[in-house]
């Protein structure tokens, strides 16, 4: 009932009337006139600001979806990696963060193996059984791979869901997978990298422009960059899910300083760690136009410290774009279903980590 009192609200406000201006806006003595707005145009465009207001998403499914996704890793790492799920609390709040475990099933040793951060994408998001047939072959180069499900991921209920803290808190639930590594006898955490796609991307960059960083290098594939371009090009209905963030509170015109601050593309400066990322033009999801400007501060400003490739128009699957195009699986066999641009991209990803980590 709240909600539909704060629509028609915003519904009556947009019917503006030109005899509330002052005469000379009015154009002399023209007369009144109405500009009407239908409700359903209204509820399109109404942006809350109230948490109480953020998206629902249906719960149950996603912590039954999770359940599933998890007795997946399960069957698919017998026999080929060890495979466990735990938690620790975040350095930020001490909030209960779960992370994925996989390693090599004979680990060789004290300190022996160099570990990755990978981070999820997704605005609500999570780790799927489609990252399978790339946790699979990391692992089988030697490497321990730590997935967080950082605060906001789906299949923990609503309460975890709605701590969702884009750019803020959730950075420093992913930085203290790197304390937690130091709890497994067999990772070298002085060869850690971090690792993301899309928004998992995002976080990757913020972990390394925060100029000190316990990371030995980062790979941020088709990252997020800039939230005040994104969240003007994507409209409303994305903008909600910012706006009633309890940490945010608000749009960007109304929170400058905090989106910029919540922003990698403004920190590119503090970069002082090898870091990879590859962007496709043909992207619909972070656009080329938000991309691109990142590449060209990382070339003109961190050709030292960055590599960047740019993929025209990579081949897309059956049900992929740009935005996933080094990330295609087949979802029946969830084997890679490789494409040129792919079969490129990780082969960079590979031996830029293994220069870096020497795994």
């Amino acid at each position: 009932m709240r909600r539909s009192r704060l629509l028609a609200s915003a519904a009556a406000i947009a019917a503006v009337t030109l005899s509330s201006l002052p005469l000379h806006a009015q154009g002399g003595t023209r007369p009144r006139q109405v500009v009407p707005m239908d409700s359903a145009r209204a509820r399109q465009l109404y942006v809350s600001n109230r948490h109480e207001d953020h998206p629902v998403a249906d719960y149950d499914a996603a912590v039954r979806n999770k359940a599933r996704t998890d007795s997946i890793f399960a069957a698919r790492s017998t026999g080929r990696m060890a495979y466990r799920k735990t938690s620790y609390k975040s350095l930020a709040d001490g909030l209960e963060i779960p992370v994925y475990v996989f390693s090599p099933l004979q680990p060789r040793g004290d300190r022996a193996h160099a570990a990755m951060v990978w981070v999820h994408g997704g605005v609500h998001g999570n780790w799927d059984q489609n990252y399978l047939p790339f946790i699979l072959e990391a692992v089988e180069r030697g490497y321990v791979i730590l997935a967080p499900e950082y605060r906001g991921s789906t299949g923990y209920g609503r309460e975890f869901h709605n701590k969702i803290d884009y750019g803020g808190y959730e950075v420093d639930d992913v930085l203290t997978a790197y304390d937690f590594a130091k709890t497994l006898p067999y990772v070298d955490t002085t060869r850690v990298a971090v690792m993301g796609w899309s928004h998992g991307g995002f976080i990757t960059n913020h972990l390394l422009f925060r100029g000190a960083t316990p990371f030995k290098a980062g790979v941020a594939m088709v990252p997020v960059t800039n939230l005040f371009f994104r969240l003007s090009y994507k409209g409303p209905g994305y903008q909600r899910s910012f706006s009633t963030q309890s940490r945010l509170q608000g749009l960007p015109f109304e929170q400058r300083e905090e989106y910029k601050r919540r922003s990698p593309y403004y920190h590119v400066d503090s970069l002082r760690t090898p870091l990879l990322v590859h962007v496709a033009t043909n992207d619909t999801d972070v656009n080329f136009e938000e991309a691109e400007p990142l590449i060209d501060a990382l070339r003109a400003r961190k050709p030292h410290w960055a590599e960047t490739k740019i993929y025209v128009d990579p081949t897309p699957g059956p049900a992929s774009v740009g935005h996933t195009f080094n990330r295609r699986v087949n979802r029946q066999t969830l084997e890679r279903d490789d494409s040129p641009e792919q079969i490129d991209s990780w082969n960079l990803v590979w031996a830029f980590l293994e220069k870096h980590l020497q795994p």
